[in-house]
């Protein structure tokens, strides 16, 4: 512990840095040729055109969560507090209203309207009612939270439309019961059923997500709720697409919407599989709605830390020789393949497997908007073809057609 005001000198820092063992892993790591990843980016830039086209509603979701610590006589027990919020946008009227500055404070708020839905999870050494264990508590509550939650009156709650996403679920690779004693495996069904064993435990259809299997009965539990707040995230913007076709008539208000959604358009860790189902969801509903309005859904998953923001800024940098430009010019689009992302972003080897094929449903892409602005960002698999990481398959997308949307 130092003395008041006493700074730490960073030499212990200094000298693991320098020591043997991490510079003998250092000299054998590979290196990335500072010149070819500009060279080749200049390759994928898309051929696409900007257009006129500007939404009239912009749809905006992201979650948060916040640890609660939960004064209940056991160490280390806590909460966290989950909330996914949504905001609808009216663009249009704030454009009209931008020609007549000053707005009136009260009169620019009628352009938003926001919602939310919120719950709050076990973690550490909390247990509710009757059940025996932390853990056996989280994936309780969990499926009880999404069970009352229904976004829309006349539409699904957020359970029945993830057990719609269910029925994608793989079913060959087996899943051990979420009761670590049991020796029998669980068997993914809609609602609550009973395990086969004597004790006739409860399972959840949410339990086939797995993110019970990372839960940490003595610790923090930041991974398990991050988990659990991506798939209330992605859920909702299923369920509100499932609530659009639930009368045709609604499928033109997605003539002119955009939805943006926080972070890449992909699932991580153990619920990874939902990304596929979301895509095979998202790809049915798309095609209902192009023979209404002959138009995609346009969804947006806007990425703002990460690989691919650090090589963004790197890539658009100027350098020696570019007489102080950046690379890209205003409403530039550059198409990521999966040999440039594995070459510069995400190093491998091994290129059989394209990049995400688990994870994302959507592909990444870099955007700079006419202020110069850089946006990294995804566009989700519509189509079969557009699953193909190749300059060729997204052009032929939502992104060729409205590749200048600028919200």
């Amino acid at each position: 512990m130092p003395f008041e005001g006493e700074f730490a000198s960073y030499k212990p820092l200094a000298r693991i840095a320098n020591s043997e063992r991490v510079q003998d892993i250092v000299s054998r790591c590979k290196k990335q040729v500072p010149d070819e990843g500009p060279a080749e980016a200049e390759l994928l830039i898309a051929d696409v055109k900007p257009s006129d086209w500007l939404p009239d509603l912009v749809l905006a979701i992201d979650g948060s969560l916040h640890p609660v610590p939960v004064e209940n006589g056991y160490p280390g027990a806590e909460l966290a507090y989950l909330t996914v919020a949504s905001v609808i946008i009216d663009v249009k009227k704030q454009r009209e209203l931008d020609r007549n500055r000053p707005v009136a404070p009260l009169v620019a708020r009628t352009t938003e309207g926001a919602g939310s839905i919120d719950c709050a999870l076990p973690g550490c050494n909390v247990v509710v009612d009757n059940e025996p264990t932390p853990n056996a508590s989280f994936r309780r509550v969990f499926f009880e939270a999404i069970q009352e939650k229904r976004p829309f009156s006349d539409g699904e709650t957020l359970l029945e439309t993830y057990e719609a996403l269910l029925a994608y679920k793989p079913s060959a690779r087996l899943q051990g019961c979420p009761y670590e004693d049991c020796e029998f495996d669980y068997d993914p069904r809609p609602s609550i059923t009973d395990c086969i064993c004597q004790r006739k435990l409860n399972w959840y259809s949410t339990d086939a997500l797995r993110i019970h299997e990372r839960f940490n009965p003595v610790g923090l539990n930041g991974a398990v709720f991050t988990e659990a707040m991506q798939v209330w995230e992605r859920v909702w913007v299923v369920n509100f697409l499932r609530w659009i076709e639930r009368d045709p008539q609604r499928f033109r208000l997605l003539r002119n919407l955009v939805i943006i959604l926080d972070g890449p358009l992909a699932v991580f860790g153990q619920p990874a599989w939902l990304s596929q189902a979301i895509r095979q969801e998202l790809k049915r509903i798309n095609e209902a709605v192009r023979k209404v309005i002959d138009s995609d859904i346009l969804i947006v998953g806007i990425v703002k830390s990460g690989a691919f923001v650090d090589h963004y800024e790197i890539l658009d940098t100027p350098t020696h020789g570019t007489n102080g430009n950046s690379r890209f010019k205003p409403q530039t689009a550059v198409l990521l393949t999966n040999e440039y992302i594995r070459t510069h972003i995400a190093i491998s080897t091994i290129n059989d497997k394209p990049f995400g094929e688990a994870t994302y449903f959507g592909r990444m892409f870099f955007y700079k908007t006419s202020s110069g602005a850089r946006i990294v960002a995804s566009l989700p698999f519509l189509t079969e073809d557009a699953r193909t990481w190749s300059n060729s398959a997204m052009a032929r997308g939502a992104l060729a057609e409205k590749i200048s949307v600028e919200v």
